[in-house]
């Protein structure tokens, strides 16, 4: 396998990744990431290799579906930690996108 190879699967898995994500969908998204883990494993055997603008490019967009994957990771915490918040009758602060607190 080439590390060309190696990051397709990474960004394969990747998407796989997002659908689990996007369907809450566990097994699936235990799954692609074990896939993802074992592809990123591989890349990393070819680390004394320069890589080609082929292989730079597949890296940003395997990089890119990663913060994607992030994102959503994110978001459904927040999600979950205000339903918790209400649940629990705990009133949170309001943020702005800037960071800071609405009074």
């Amino acid at each position: 396998m080439t590390r060309r190879d190696a990051l397709v699967g990474v960004i394969e898995a990747l998407h796989a990744e997002i659908a689990a994500l996007k369907t809450n969908d566990v097994a699936a998204l235990e799954a692609a990431t074990r896939a993802k883990l074992a592809g990123i494993d591989t890349v990393a055997l070819f680390d004394g290799e320069a890589p080609s603008p082929e292989v730079k490019e597949l890296a940003a967009e395997a990089h890119r579906l990663n913060e994607t994957c992030r994102i959503y990771v994110n978001l459904m915490a927040a999600n979950v930690r205000r339903r918790l918040q209400l649940l629990s009758g705990e009133t949170a602060p309001a943020y702005r996108p800037g960071g800071f607190a609405i009074a």
